[in-house]
């Protein structure tokens, strides 16, 4: 008898799991059939209302069960791994794309369950269907919704030699042999390794290279020599990481004489945002933007100063 108990156990708590998985890649494939993964945009309803609703469909499964707060987290969590999984098998998504999503994966499914644990204690009918009711409204706003956000990343440093010894390193350099020192690029997110440039003037090709042989290719549109370098990306790889989900549009290198023997280097990139919602993805896209940025603007500094 008891083992019975305990089988029926593992079964509604695996129902729920795979259920609620089952539920979210049911809803990513019609969304990608019809909606805004067309055009490669990922929105705040996937991130947020999906695993919400994961975990509610979960916890309607396991609402007779008595689960402990620690096991319904425990079990959301494994929840959440199965659903990053499929992402990565069936959604071609990348590791470190994945790494990046997960804490949002995983909080709002486990938020989600203990939702649902509430409502199903209470068996308020009304209230339930109202609370569903509403995340559906949300997820249906936010799929037809126009989904845009543009962002301009700038950052500065100093470097102790003038602007004509400076100039030369920014339009071009050669590769970069120092270790990487940020935490992405550690772990196999490409880092920038070198530039070339088809001619010093204006409407001249540049190739920006990363670390795994990706090349941004860039329109030279401002050439005011020993002050101002402003490109346009014409071309960049479409990659499974977060390269995939983020156009970056433009670059700029910025040279003021400070008049005592010093220049200050500004970098700036502007890039078009395809994942949501913004508040979250925006803070790793800034930090990663900023990590391309002093990684080139300290090896021109070294090249400079040397």
């Amino acid at each position: 008898m008891t083992n019975i108990i305990s089988k029926l156990i593992q079964s509604k708590i695996a129902s729920g799991i795979l259920l609620a998985n089952l539920f979210a890649m049911t809803v990513i494939g019609l969304q990608s059939a019809f909606g805004h993964e067309d055009a490669g945009i990922l929105i705040f309803s996937e991130f947020v209302i999906i695993p919400m609703l994961m975990g509610i469909i979960s916890t309607w499964y396991w609402k007779n069960l008595n689960l402990k707060s620690k096991q319904i987290t425990g079990y959301s969590i494994i929840s959440g791994i199965i659903a990053i999984a499929l992402s990565y098998f069936f959604l071609n998504e990348g590791v470190i794309c994945l790494l990046i999503v997960s804490p949002l994966i995983f909080g709002f499914i486990i938020s989600g369950a203990f939702i649902g644990r509430a409502m199903f204690k209470r068996n308020n009918q009304k209230l339930n269907v109202s609370l569903i009711s509403i995340l559906i409204l949300i997820f249906i706003v936010d799929s037809i919704s126009d989904h845009d956000h543009e962002n301009m990343v700038s950052d500065k440093i100093v470097i102790n030699a003038t602007p004509e010894e400076i100039w030369q390193h920014v339009v071009a350099f050669d590769k970069i042999e120092n270790k990487e020192n940020y935490w992405l690029f550690k772990i196999g997110m490409p880092s920038p390794m070198a530039t070339t440039v088809s001619d010093r003037k204006l409407g001249a090709n540049r190739k920006c290279i990363f670390s795994n042989g990706y090349i941004f290719d860039e329109t030279i549109v401002e050439f005011d020599i020993n002050k101002n370098l402003t490109f346009d990306i014409i071309d960049q790889p479409k990659d499974p990481e977060i390269m995939g989900h983020i156009d970056i549009t433009k670059g700029q290198f910025l040279l003021h004489d400070n008049g005592d023997g010093t220049t200050t280097l500004t970098g700036n990139s502007w890039y078009k945002l395809h994942v949501f919602p913004t508040w979250y993805y925006d803070l790793w896209a800034e930090s990663i933007t900023r990590n391309v940025h002093f990684r080139v603007m300290e090896h021109v500094k070294v090249l400079s100063e040397s």
